[in-house]
Parts: structure tokens; C-alpha cells; sequence
């Protein structure tokens, strides 16, 4: 079995994002929602991202800021991706210089089927609903309907992952990428290396495990 791709999030330290990359993080996530506690100003990421290898993917989180907005932070950091956690209308971001992520909730069956049809250039992230916090909050996603668009298109899936829950959510939602911030922190922007160490273990361990059948 190949292993989804993995996305850490909420970074705000160059020593976390070393030591994610060096465990095999597939991207770098830089949220730059003000309200945020994973806030990260854009002369930060700039410098992490700079400073990550070559094949590591840079991704940016924005919450209903402008397209211009996203654009210029795209540029100035050296963007790959923008994930948008907000309510934004799509259309008017297709010019931004990276690929587009869009996160949702699933909330209902109905959303399932708008997520579906969204265009293959376009890929959805599945989290928990909080439309206060928007993300990183620590809570489950909805699997089963995470599982019904994952078998339709390529998702990512977030929401209060962990190395004790991740096998089983890779086994019911079969993801293309897993998105993890809170389950590998010990606050809110600053990573665990004991976490990641044990995250990545798992996966390992999750991937060893299918070879074996």
C-alpha cells in the first residue's frame, strides 16, 4: 500500500518544519488567518519556506481573504498551493499563481455531490465544521461522508488527526493526502518532534502492514 501523501500544518518554527521534512512531510502548511493562533507573518514563511527542500510543497491557508490578497502572499513566499477555509466564492481565485485546495465540512449529503462536481483542478480538503475556528480544532471529520467523495476524486483529510487514529482513518476514508496539525502539537503552532516521530511510525507501520497481506 502506498501511503497518502502528508501534509503538517500550522507551522511557525523553521525547526518544526526541518524535522517534519525530514521525516517524510510531502508539504509544509502556513496559516495566515489574523485571527489564528498559527498565525504566521509572511517574512516567516518566506524564510522556512526558502529554507525546505526543493520537493517539499509550500501551502498557504487563507480564510476569506481577497484574491489579491492570496496572490501577493503566493508570490511573496513562494507558494505551490493556497487552501481556502472559508466561504469564498471560487471563480474570482482561479488566476492565483498555485494550485487551489478547498476545504469543507461535509455537512450534508447535498455537499458531497457540490464537492464532487467541483472542477479537477480544484482539490478538497475534508475537516471538522467550526466556523469559528476553522480549523485545527482538534475534532473528527465526518468519515463516512469523507469516504463517499473519496471514492469519487482525490481528497485530503483533516480534522484531529493522529498517530492513534490515522491507520483507521487512512482504512475508512482512503484519502489521496492527510492534513495534521493539532494531533502532532504541544500548543497551538508549535510541533512535537515526539508526535511526528510517532505519526510517521505509524504510517510506516500502516503501510509495512499491507505488503505483508
Amino acid at each position: 500500500m502506498t501511503r497518502p501523501r502528508v501534509k503538517i500544518c500550522g507551522i511557525t518554527r523553521l525547526e518544526d518544519a526541518n524535522i517534519a521534512a525530514r521525516l517524510g512531510a510531502d508539504a509544509i502548511g502556513f496559516v495566515f488567518w489574523p485571527t489564528s493562533p498559527r498565525r504566521v507573518s509572511v517574512e516567516v514563511a518566506r524564510a522556512i519556506a526558502q529554507a525546505l527542500p526543493a520537493h517539499v510543497t509550500r501551502v498557504g491557508v487563507f480564510v476569506d481573504a481577497s484574491p489579491a490578497e492570496v496572490t501577493d502572499v503566493a508570490r511573496a513566499v513562494g507558494l505551490h498551493a493556497v487552501q481556502l477555509h472559508g466561504d469564498e466564492d471560487l471563480a474570482p481565485y482561479r488566476g492565483v499563481p498555485a494550485t487551489l485546495i478547498k476545504a469543507t465540512s461535509l455537512a450534508t449529503d447535498d455537499d458531497v455531490e457540490l464537492m464532487a462536481a467541483l472542477p479537477d483542478t480544484i482539490t478538497p480538503l475534508v475537516d471538522a465544521h467550526d466556523r469559528t475556528r476553522r480549523g485545527g480544532t482538534g475534532q473528527r471529520a465526518n468519515w463516512a461522508r469523507a469516504a463517499a467523495l473519496a471514492r469519487r476524486r482525490p481528497i485530503m483529510l483533516a480534522g484531529g488527526l493522529s498517530a492513534e487514529n490515522v491507520g483507521e482513518a487512512i482504512a475508512t476514508v482512503q484519502p489521496w493526502a492527510i492534513d495534521v496539525s493539532s494531533g502532532v502539537e504541544t500548543a497551538p503552532g508549535l510541533k512535537s518532534e515526539a508526535r511526528l516521530i510517532e505519526l510517521f511510525a505509524a504510517l510506516e507501520h500502516l503501510t509495512r502492514g499491507r505488503r505483508a497481506v
